[in-house]
C-alpha cells in the first residue's frame, strides 16, 4: 500500500509536521479560547508522525491539548 507522502522528502514531511506542532502551541497560548486546529488536522499529524517514525527520521512529539 502506498502512503500519500511517498512523494515527499524527509524534510518536507518535517516542515508539515512542525507547522501543526506550532499550531497547536499557538492554540495552548491562546488560552482555548480560539482553536486553529480540529480533528482533521489532528489526524493528519498523526500520519504524517507514522510517516515520519517509518522513515526513522527525528521530531518532536505534538502534545494535544
Amino acid at each position: 500500500m502506498t502512503s500519500s507522502f511517498d512523494h515527499l522528502s524527509d524534510s518536507s514531511l518535517l516542515r508539515l509536521y512542525e507547522g501543526i506542532r506550532q499550531q497547536v502551541e499557538a492554540d495552548r497560548a491562546l488560552g482555548g479560547r480560539y482553536r486553529l486546529v480540529g480533528k482533521a488536522t489532528e489526524q493528519r499529524a498523526k500520519g504524517l508522525q507514522a510517516e515520519l517514525a517509518l522513515r526513522g527520521v527525528k521530531f518532536t512529539p505534538i502534545i494535544w491539548p
